[in-house]
């Protein structure tokens, strides 16, 4: 059998996996993908892609104009609305996001944005040619692996001619999505519920903007009890999706042919007369589930391998995209030498967290959408059903109570918080002691700080290449020491300790216009900041340090896990 030795062996080409792959070629190390597709999505899938996620295409080098251009222009993607039917009366509505909020919009250079990943997946694939990666092994799966104190052999089959060849690497990850043969054969259990309800997903291709131009939107929650789903604008005026509940244990999934399903499409409109055409039918299986670890020896599990969340929230591929984040520096700093796999365990102290926050919020959106069929009267009883929706509309004291149930649900559509604030309160980091601010809710409400653990907070900079954002300033290929205008000592000390450590100067080497190294930021002018190549803080000094060299080689040991940090630690 062929034998192919890579360092990183990456099963699944989803965003995961090729986030994955872009941002560890960037690092100088090579890996390579396989998957079973034949390619890059192409039907709907994931569709809100925040403001964390682009910022980590940005430093991955990810074509960010091509990301504007693919991406629904927050005037048609800004808005989610209740409906009777689609083109029918709006019972509510709701922002989708802060996608035109100045606020939200100084809180990040890259804000959220609705980008199909059946358009983003093509993106990040230009990404991985572009910085030499390789193509993925398209039409290759993962069939089993054996792990030996050196590395994991994994045996892949060709889709195609059912050859199978052997491809060896130091690490193995497993980005390969809700059902993960990898994470499998590691026997790692999954924690939550693995079922929560079924759906038929219609993939339409339709201009349906006659049906909503005066009130454009993203998401359509059509409420009228004969016909309810939800219609997912992709592109009002190409592309759509409904999302039709069913009962698999009832009725097979075959049962939903093209024809059933461009009737039930057609119930759920005002008008019939649209011209629709029907794409693709799948069905999935909400669930919420966390692996119980993300490591088992040289294997690691990432994206939907490691976690699965109800949809709404949008939480999923976003999670995801944090996960390689974090991964990949730490495999190119064990795969280089300058740390020990220990580091790795780090992975999972740090993402698993989030992940299991990020279920919990999932599920909690999913949980509080019920209060609006309860507020119509749906009930199993499907004339009792319709009965009580035409009570609901006519009565303005049920129709106030149903408003209510809407305005309700605007955390699960406003979610700055909780998709830039995470903060990872252990791993390879120095812990500063400080409380934490209080925050009357942290899932809606983004408060910077730059913490050890916290994303480093993003500000208006200038250097000499003009204008950029701070997160800007911090490089892949190591940790990046951000020094007050004062922080000469910092300096001396960073020469000192490593002299390849990369020293960035605010005041100095780059202007502060807006004073964010003492406004946001919150430091004194000889303050001192270590932040990771994942932009997130792993140390901070609010001042001078009575020895600043062994200060800041005891926060880099930290940062490696090296024996040195636990020698310190300890």
């Amino acid at each position: 059998m062929q034998q192919i030795d890579t360092p990183v062996l990456i099963v699944g080409a989803g965003p995961t996996g090729m986030l994955l792959s872009l941002l560890l070629q960037r690092l100088g190390v090579a890996s390579r993908i396989v998957e079973r597709r034949e390619g890059p999505q192409r039907a709907p899938a994931a569709h809100a892609i925040n403001a964390r996620t682009f910022e980590i295409c940005r430093q991955a080098g990810v074509d960010m104009a091509a990301i504007d251009a693919a991406s629904i222009d927050p005037r048609d993607g800004g808005a989610v609305h209740w409906v009777t039917r689609l083109g029918g009366e709006v019972l509510g509505s709701l922002p989708y996001e802060r996608q035109r909020d100045d606020a939200a919009l100084a809180s990040s250079p890259t804000p959220l944005r609705n980008l199909s990943q059946h358009r983003f997946e093509p993106i990040l694939l230009d990404a991985l040619r572009a910085a030499g990666a390789g193509e993925p092994g398209w039409q290759q799966r993962w069939t089993s692996a054996t792990e030996d104190a050196d590395g994991v052999t994994s045996v892949i089959a060709d889709g195609a001619s059912g050859a199978t060849c052997a491809v060896r690497s130091r690490f193995l990850v497993g980005a390969d999505g809700a059902g993960s043969p990898v994470r499998k054969w590691t026997g790692i259990a999954q924690e939550g519920p693995e079922q929560l309800q079924s759906f038929v997903m219609i993939h339409l291709a339709a201009d349906l903007r006659p049906l909503v131009a005066d009130r454009p939107g993203v998401l359509f929650f059509v409420c009228d009890p004969g016909c309810g789903g939800v219609f997912v604008a992709h592109d009002i005026d190409r592309e759509w999706v409904f999302m039709h509940a069913f009962d698999p244990a009832s009725e097979p999934a075959s049962s939903y042919d093209a024809e059933r399903c461009l009737a039930i499409a057609r119930r759920a409109m005002a008008r019939d007369d649209m011209p629709l055409e029907v794409r693709t039918v799948s069905t999935w299986h909400m669930t919420c589930q966390v692996a119980e670890r993300y490591r088992e020896g040289r294997v690691l599990l990432a994206g939907d391998a490691a976690h699965r969340f109800p949809p709404t929230g949008g939480l999923g591929l976003n999670t995801g995209a944090a996960d390689a984040h974090n991964l990949a520096w730490k495999l190119a700093a064990v795969l280089r030498g300058g740390a020990p796999e220990a580091l790795l365990d780090t992975y999972q102290q740090e993402r698993r967290p989030v992940a299991r926050y990020n279920a919990e919020q999932s599920l909690a959106n999913a949980m509080r959408l019920l209060e609006i069929p309860q507020a119509l009267g749906v009930s199993t009883d499907a004339a009792e059903s319709r009965r009580a929706y035409a009570q609901v509309l006519a009565d303005p004291a049920r129709r106030a109570a149903l408003g209510e149930a809407i305005a309700h649900q605007a955390e699960h559509f406003d979610m700055l918080g909780l998709q830039l604030g995470y903060a990872y309160d252990e791993g390879a980091l120095v812990r500063d002691g400080e409380p934490v601010a209080a925050v009357e809710n942290t899932v809606r409400a983004y408060v910077p700080s730059s913490r050890a653990g916290a994303r480093l907070p993003h500000g208006w900079v200038r250097g000499a290449g003009g204008r950029c954002s701070t997160l800007d300033l911090i490089g892949l290929d190591g940790p990046t020491l951000l020094v007050g205008p004062d922080g000469g000592a910092w300096r001396d000390a960073a020469r000192e300790v490593d002299a390849g450590l990369r020293c960035v100067a605010l005041g100095d080497d780059v202007a502060d216009p807006d004073a964010w190294w003492t406004s946001v930021a919150g430091l004194p002018p000889d303050g001192a900041l270590l932040v990771r190549p994942d932009q997130h803080v792993a140390f901070r000094s609010r001042g001078p340090a009575g020895d600043p060299v062994a200060t800041l080689r005891c926060a880099l040991a930290a940062v490696s896990c090296s024996a040195a940090a636990r020698g310190a630690a300890a």
